[in-house]
């Protein structure tokens, strides 16, 4: 039984990571917290359900660009009139929190509060271990995962723009001063985020089901996911994704499911006592 709350942990981390990869670039680089993610996941499943009748890879991809053209909008439209403005953070996070609301009740109206299925097939899970089964789904999930996060990594260790982005995350003023087009790494960061939490909508649609509030249901996860890990830290939000979805699970077989949320709030409270930082993450002078 531990076993499989363990495997199954894996699973729900790896969709946890996706989300929280986006999220902690949008930390690092746009200095704040940018609730409306939260309704790129929900985007990204909902779109996915859109063009299920081709295949779900196809789907996924397709969503997941619109969830980063999304971001990108939303970027053009709020936060970048704001930033010229010279709006500090607080107020770019209460226009984030204002822009989530706005895209969660249009996503209401859209496709209404009914909960939707990619699919009404039953899938038969497969033993891999004594006591321990996985279905399909999660396996494509997993390994799309490690696809998606290593790519990401090969491009901002190796890419012009992936370098220049690390670049603004660490020094940002002094990038300006070497020439690095702020506008450019906006641009893409937006993109890189929307593409992502779409990605981690369309996978945790694929598990459960589709609904208005997925995205706001993983969002404290995702938040307790980017800061375990380390705020900018591609590796970190990968292994903060894992072990918050592992201790998620965990918690389960002594708790009811109805307690599962108190979960990530309390490794979130652990992490910012014990290490401000994160597992990864650097320290800020």
């Amino acid at each position: 039984m531990i076993l499989q709350a363990l495997v199954d942990g894996v699973f729900t981390g790896a969709i946890i990571s996706l989300g929280a990869i986006g999220l902690s670039l949008t930390l690092q680089i746009m200095r704040f917290a940018n609730f409306a993610h939260a309704e790129f996941m929900t985007l990204g499943g909902y779109l996915a359900g859109l063009s299920f009748g081709w295949q779900l890879l196809l789907a996924a991809l397709l969503a997941s660009m619109a969830g980063g053209l999304m971001a990108w909008m939303l970027d053009l439209l709020v936060f970048n009139p704001l930033r010229r403005n010279g709006a500090p953070s607080l107020v770019l996070v209460f226009a984030a929190f204002g822009s989530a609301l706005v895209l969660r009740n249009v996503l209401v109206l859209v496709w209404g509060h009914e909960s939707h299925f990619y699919t009404r097939e039953l899938q038969m899970g497969v033993t891999i271990l004594p006591g321990v089964r996985v279905l399909p789904d999660q396996v494509f999930i997993l390994l799309l995962t490690v696809v998606l996060v290593t790519a990401l990594h090969l491009f901002l260790t190796f890419h012009r723009t992936g370098i220049a982005m690390r670049a603004m995350a660490e020094r940002p003023a002094l990038a300006q001063v070497c020439g690095i087009r702020v506008s450019a790494v906006m641009r893409t960061t937006w993109m890189i985020s929307g593409f992502m939490a779409a990605m981690a909508g369309v996978f945790s649609g694929l598990t459960p089901q589709l609904h208005p509030e997925l995205g706001s249901n993983m969002l404290l996860s995702v938040f307790a996911a980017a800061i375990f890990g380390g705020v900018g830290s591609l590796p970190g939000a990968v292994i903060g994704g894992l072990l918050v979805g592992i201790s998620e699970n965990l918690f389960l077989l002594v708790a009811s499911s109805g307690y599962k949320p108190a979960m990530p709030f309390l490794l979130l409270l652990v992490v910012l006592w014990l290490r401000p930082h994160g597992l990864l993450g650097e320290k800020t002078s």
